[in-house]
């Protein structure tokens, strides 16, 4: 309608005015292109990430809403940002949950290294991810029964649904409206999202958990394979808690692989800076460190302790949102090898004060994690291996000494340690002479710092940053009503059409038809030829 108004004759008499041109200029792109996305978010540092994309939707028009459980602890549910849609039952994956799940897997793996504790640790991930399935099954249950809901959801007329595929609620929403769907993803609830959506040839594609590079002996070869039939053993167990709440509300035809795979959209938050080579889609847009950004200034009193280190620097520290406390002989030995140090160190740390901990030590509740890694004096960044201040570090340049806890951490960590720029400890078995000398060892030798900035250097190097190039493709799909076109179909294909089992036993068929005949003519060849011989 705008734009109908601009070709009418008086309207152009009237457009010799330029403030009504900037004024239109400023306004048209919200008002032609502002779409409505429906957003089914994972709490905890997903919704970080997710927190991210919204207000940039917002900050250009768009209409978002976000659906939220009872008990979650991050999402808010007033917001300028979106409007939230709360259901009446719980996530699974509440603040208490996952804090006693965290616990219970620090507990385990300080009993040391053994086929023992890793059979005990993925029991206990196993035995929480069927909790968790089970509850998220039963909320799509509950949402899609609710039809006042339902109802108000398909009045709405949104455009698209953006999820975190970690839960399958998203996906199923979107099929059962048939809406165009978007990921914003690291992991499925089935693994790496790259395992479901891309060819993974396992002889250089590290399975997680391995901790294995690109680059594999035969021996770490044959363990990848080992984990990957381990890891679609446990995928098989989780499956089947899905599987009716589908075929009741979406049909016998479809299977749970099928809903991610129909995706029109797969926004990575890795690149190929921090990802090692594979193959990928052409629906897959990569968007990893989308969340940095320049630093800001720091609160004062930062400021201050920041400036106070001199020419020694400052030390960062932080173990995630989900990690604020550990064990207390941990903590005192991590305090006493920061005593030692000419170095200041911001410590985010919510438990008990160390015993040991030295006057060159802040402890924090929540630091400004972005503005602290660009600030000038940051010398080093001791991390857990989130994919979140990973990324930060590589965007800022800060070398890294890394504590890997859980989940992909370790792999996370040794994407950077191959790069050779950061230094991985076992939290669980070091003490305080491990932890100091590691952090000299990052601290004095430069070749860290050098190839984490080369790093930075690769990842700021591109045609568009990240985040507009997430919201390029969010609003393509909009626009275009999904992305059906950069979609394979493959995932409609059986497994045997799929790696041409049926042609190679054709050919096989052929060649062994073609031997046989050849045999045989000259098997009979050869007898009419002796029968000759013998005749004369």
């Amino acid at each position: 309608m705008i734009l109908h108004f601009l070709f009418l004759p008086n309207f152009r008499l009237k457009m010799r005015c330029p403030g009504v041109w900037i004024a239109l200029c400023i306004l048209c792109p919200c008002l032609v292109f502002g779409g409505k996305v429906l957003v089914f978010p994972i709490d905890g540092s997903h919704w970080v990430n997710m927190k991210v994309i919204i207000e940039e939707l917002h900050s250009r028009g768009h209409e978002v809403s976000v659906v939220r459980s009872s008990d979650s602890w991050y999402i808010k549910e007033t917001s300028p940002f979106y409007t939230a849609i709360t259901l009446g039952t719980g996530s699974g994956f509440d603040e208490d949950f996952l804090s006693n799940f965290v616990a219970k897997l620090l507990e385990i793996q300080r009993e040391g290294k053994s086929a023992w504790m890793r059979f005990k640790l993925e029991m206990e991930i196993m035995q929480s991810s069927i909790k968790m399935s089970e509850t998220i099954s039963e909320t799509i249950e509950v949402l899609l029964e609710d039809k006042h809901l339902m109802q108000s959801i398909k009045d709405a007329k949104y455009d698209l649904v953006l999820t975190d595929p970690v839960s399958p609620a998203g996906a199923v929403v979107a099929r059962y409206l048939g809406l165009p769907l978007v990921f914003n993803v690291r992991w499925t609830s089935t693994g790496e999202g790259h395992m479901t959506i891309a060819p993974s040839p396992l002889s250089y594609i590290p399975m997680t958990g391995t901790e294995l590079s690109d680059k594999m002996s035969f021996f770490q070869r044959l363990l990848n394979v080992i984990v990957y039939a381990v890891t679609e053993i446990q995928v098989a167990f989780l499956l089947p808690h899905y599987k009716a709440v589908i075929e009741k509300h979406l049909g016998p035809d479809i299977d749970y692989f099928s809903l991610f795979q129909a995706a029109d959209l797969w926004l990575m938050r890795v690149d190929f800076v921090f990802e090692f080579p594979r193959p990928t889609m052409p629906n897959v847009v990569y968007m990893g460190g989308f969340q940095c950004k320049p630093a800001k200034a720091l609160p004062q009193d930062l400021e201050d302790f920041v400036q106070s280190s001199g020419d020694h620097g400052v030390i960062v520290m932080s173990l995630g949102t989900l990690i604020g406390v550990l064990p207390r002989d941990l903590t005192d030995e991590i305090a006493a090898a920061f005593a030692k140090l000419p170095q200041k160190v911001i410590w985010r740390y919510t438990g008990d004060r160390p015993a040991s901990l030295g006057n060159n030590t802040l402890l924090v509740d929540w630091m400004p994690q972005n503005d602290l890694l660009g600030h000038p004096k940051t010398k080093l960044f001791i991390a857990h291996g989130g994919t979140n201040g990973v990324q930060e570090a590589i965007y800022h340049g800060v070398p890294i000494l890394g504590l890997p806890l859980i989940f992909d951490q370790p792999d996370n960590l040794l994407r950077i340690d191959a790069r050779g720029a950061g230094k991985i400890i076992d939290i669980f078995s070091m003490d305080q002479d491990i932890f100091y000398q590691g952090i000299q060892e990052v601290l004095n030798d430069p070749s860290y710092r050098m190839n984490m900035q080369r790093l930075s250097r690769l990842h700021r190097d591109q045609p568009m940053k990240p985040l507009d190039t997430a919201l390029f493709w969010i609003e393509f799909v909009m626009r275009h009503k999904g992305a059906a076109h950069l979609r394979t179909e493959s995932y409609r294909m059986p497994w045997y059409s799929y790696h041409s089992v049926d042609v190679m036993l054709f050919l096989s068929g052929v060649v062994l038809i073609i031997l046989c005949t050849s045999v045989a003519f000259i098997r009979c060849l050869l007898i009419n030829t002796v029968i000759k011989i013998k005749r004369q």
